[in-house]
């Protein structure tokens, strides 16, 4: 493991010292980039957070800015052209649209008039 030494406040350093081992934790996670823009969380958690209708859960889709990368993704994939980063763009779309239809599958009961399990 290598070692760095960096000059940091007195407060700050008081602080570092208070984290111990979790510090390499700790730098690692704010090194990591999210797979997506944050524009794509924040549209997500703005919706989720709004207590849509289960007629707004269902109509839910993707901004059209987001709908063109899935598909320059799609096609980069198709060709073979798809760049580690960019496979993890589109396993994070995929995620996040499994979890959309989850949601909607637990509105179909809302919507048919079924009584909900």
């Amino acid at each position: 493991m290598a070692q760095i030494t960096i000059e940091v406040p007195d407060d700050l350093s008081t602080q570092l010292m208070q984290l111990g081992d979790q510090l390499p934790e700790l730098l690692r996670q704010c090194l990591v980039q999210p797979p997506l823009p944050a524009q794509v969380y924040r549209y997500i958690l703005n919706f989720l957070s709004s207590q849509p209708t289960p007629t707004q859960v269902a109509e839910f889709r993707p901004t059209p800015e987001m709908q063109s990368r899935l598909l320059t993704l799609l096609s980069r994939r198709q060709g073979g052209d798809l760049t580690p980063a960019e496979q993890q763009e589109l396993d994070e779309y995929e995620r996040i649209e499994h979890l959309m239809i989850l949601l909607k599958a637990g509105n179909l009961p809302f919507l048919t008039g079924q009584s909900h399990p």
